[in-house]
């Protein structure tokens, strides 16, 4: 492992309303080659503030692989294929990545 370049992957979270979007919207980002791979997490409990109410509903999580030259595009993406009026595109960077896998990121994201 080595500490992450300045260039190095980021993780990107968002939150879907059902299975069937979170699908949809990994494989598209896959497809489109904006992330290397998505993870879909189902049986997430997100309780939030929407229009002056308290909300809490299950949701899948999504955490996307990708780089940064690649966040714009595929933020667009999300909100192009999300339900949500405001949907969470949140990216985190990355510490340290193992090189073989931060090269076959880069790559599958060409």
């Amino acid at each position: 492992m080595q500490d992450a370049a300045p260039d190095a992957p980021i993780v990107v979270l968002t939150t879907a309303g059902s299975d069937e979007e979170a699908q949809r919207i990994a494989r598209a980002l896959i497809e489109r080659k904006l992330a290397a791979c998505v993870n879909v997490v189902p049986g997430v409990r997100s309780i939030y503030a929407w229009q002056g109410e308290i909300c809490d509903d299950m949701e899948f999580l999504l955490i996307s692989k990708t780089t940064p030259a690649r966040f714009e595009a595929l933020a667009a993406a999300i909100r192009e294929l999300h339900a949500y009026e405001v949907p969470e595109i949140v990216a985190l960077p990355t510490h340290a990545v193992d090189p073989a896998y931060a090269t076959w990121l880069g790559e599958a994201v060409k």
